[in-house]
């Protein structure tokens, strides 16, 4: 979801490209990583200097300062590159490099996230790249190159593309024969972690974080004296324990030289066992969704009290990620509410509760970095929401992660979650639409996978251009036919109607492209539900149990004087 609209607010979506239409990003979507392997020779070393970005971004030079080192997600060590194109930038950063003439040289990096280039230039050489449409989780890029006769330094680099995600790239190589400049000192056991602490607690598990150590590449985590788990960042949650129980935890640096010292230990409870929130309202046959805004972007602030009751489910945006990868915490920002409180906003909770109305806490939007692509990072996801249920009384949770999904975790965390919460959890998606293009996406895959537990998806039908339709057809947003002949994809892909909602933009300062306006929203929903107002496209059956509406936000909404939930919301309860 977008924290903001216009170009003057603090936080702003990034729209996706066109690339061409919706063809071309659907045959983007069949590329695959190519590029030519070579296996380098015993006595080859890596020239590439500060491969591993630990040393910041010395020998590296990027682009419209487009570059910056992070310590998370790292392929190894503790440090990565982070490129984030903008503009007519694609965030390339280089290094030149020395090479021997006349030799063949194998280039290679980890990259994730956005859209990733790797590849070398120089006079003299075969100049070469490859690249990946982008990956929730790290891949790698290879290609190889051959140097001219005179040939003794390239250029390597990597680059993401025009209007994409941010991409991380750590561990460059360029392998082959020694240029001149050596290969860089290879590792010695790192020292011992510090700053060991436990953070939340569940009946069955700790969260840990702690300092990272230079040179480290992973982490082992101790329980008790005995390996509990690893890492390869700096946080990790030991589960598998038991309710109301003292443990002592440490934990050791480890690279390829070697373990290190444990650090000093810590000590942590888990909880008692209680009874969690219990089942909320049931979530009407037709229901419109809100979005409200956690913080000020120039849509009017709102307490939660002030939501009127056109809106049925109330996502909370958003909760913040934590040290822990998976992990969730919410934050109210008060002094960014004009003063509202802590208790004003449970007591408006419960309030909307007994109104009927359902609250839940959003995850993700425009700049959400929560991550769940591992066994650990899905429970500790279930975990952390779970607690949140528990401490503010939130029905469910709402799914808008737009930097990468992993489907096959994000359904444990998820089915992990159900099992804590029972059968009166709420869930609900808001996946981009490009998401929704192919059940091979993993937003689709997701939504597929927890079908049974799945309370509706509202796609966001808007800041991505023209797309297919389910009959082939290429559609522009902000019409009718947009809204229908996408909704299809997904009614016909496998959800059930009462899954699919139209997500749509509150006002045009709620978006960055899009808007539509209510009375067509309406007439989507007539054609979807009884085959009239349609456009140029008609659905070949009816759909009258389709579950309703969404909107970015309530905050725009109220900017708007109300005129979407007062034309949409009444619109929804009439349908059949």
């Amino acid at each position: 979801m977008e924290r903001s609209a216009g170009s003057s607010h603090r936080r702003r979506r990034r729209s996706r490209p066109v690339l061409g239409g919706a063809m071309a990003v659907v045959a983007a979507a069949a590329l695959t990583v190519t590029g030519l392997v070579s296996t380098a020779q015993a006595a080859d070393v890596n020239n590439a200097k500060n491969a591993g970005f630990e040393s910041g971004l010395a020998n590296w030079t990027c682009t419209g300062g487009s570059g910056t080192v992070v310590s998370t997600p790292v392929h190894g060590g503790t440090s990565a590159l982070k490129a984030t194109p903008a503009g007519q930038d694609n965030a390339k950063c280089s290094q030149t490099v020395k090479v021997k003439p006349n030799s063949t040289y194998a280039l290679s990096s980890w990259v994730q996230g956005g859209y990733a280039y790797l590849g070398a230039s120089g006079t003299g050489t075969t100049d070469v790249s490859t690249w990946t449409p982008g990956s929730t989780s790290w891949t790698k890029l290879s290609t190889s190159f051959t140097t001219g006769a005179n040939t003794t330094s390239v250029t390597v680099y990597t680059h993401g593309w025009y209007g994409q995600a941010a991409y991380f790239a750590d561990d460059f190589e360029v392998t082959g024969p020694d240029g001149g400049g050596g290969e860089e000192p290879g590792p010695v056991i790192p020292a011992a972690p510090g700053g060991l602490a436990a953070g939340a607690t569940t009946t069955s598990s700790v969260a840990l974080s702690w300092n990272a150590v230079s040179g480290a590449t992973g982490y082992t985590v101790y329980r008790d004296g005995t390996k509990a788990t690893t890492s390869t960042g700096t946080s990790a949650t030991v589960t598998g324990l038991s309710a109301d129980t003292a443990y002592q935890f440490s934990v050791s640096a480890t690279n390829a030289a070697g373990e290190s010292v444990r650090s000093a230990a810590v000590s942590a409870r888990t909880a008692k066992e209680g009874t969690g929130p219990g089942p909320g309202p049931a979530v009407p046959k037709h229901a419109v969704t809100g979005y409200w805004q956690n913080f000020n972007n120039g849509a009017a602030v709102q307490k939660l009290s002030d939501v009127p009751a056109d809106y049925d489910i109330i996502a909370v945006s958003f909760a913040d990620a934590t040290p822990t990868q998976g992990a969730v915490t919410f934050n109210l920002d008060t002094a960014g509410l004009n003063g509202y409180t802590e208790a004003q906003f449970r007591s408006d909770i419960k309030a909307k509760q007994a109104a009927g109305k359902n609250v839940i806490i959003s995850i993700g939007g425009e700049l959400g970095t929560v991550r769940v692509d591992n066994d650990a990072s899905a429970t500790a996801f279930a975990n952390s929401v779970y607690a949140l249920m528990q401490d503010y009384g939130f029905n469910g949770v709402d799914i808008d992660l737009e930097n990468g999904l992993n489907a096959t975790y994000m359904t444990k965390a998820l089915r992990q979650l159900s099992a804590k919460a029972g059968s009166g959890l709420v869930i609900t998606m808001a996946p981009q639409t490009i998401d929704m293009q192919s059940t091979s996406g993993e937003y689709f895959k997701t939504a597929l996978n927890v079908k049974d537990i799945l309370t509706v998806v509202n796609m966001q039908y808007y800041n991505s251009g023209s797309m297919l339709g389910c009959d082939g057809k290429v559609y522009s947003q902000g019409s009718v036919d947009f809204l229908t002949a996408l909704a299809c994809i997904q009614l016909e892909g496998g959800l059930d109607p009462s899954q699919v909602g139209i997500g749509v933009p509150a006002s045009t300062r709620g978006a960055g492209s899009g808007y539509i306006a209510p009375s067509i929203v309406n007439a989507a929903l007539d054609c979807l539900t009884k085959g009239t107002n349609c456009g140029s496209f008609k659905p070949s059956k009816t759909y009258p149990s389709l579950r309703g509406a969404m909107t970015w936000s309530t905050n725009w909404d109220a900017t708007a004087g109300f005129a979407w939930s007062k034309a949409v919301g009444p619109h929804v309860r009439s349908m059949p």
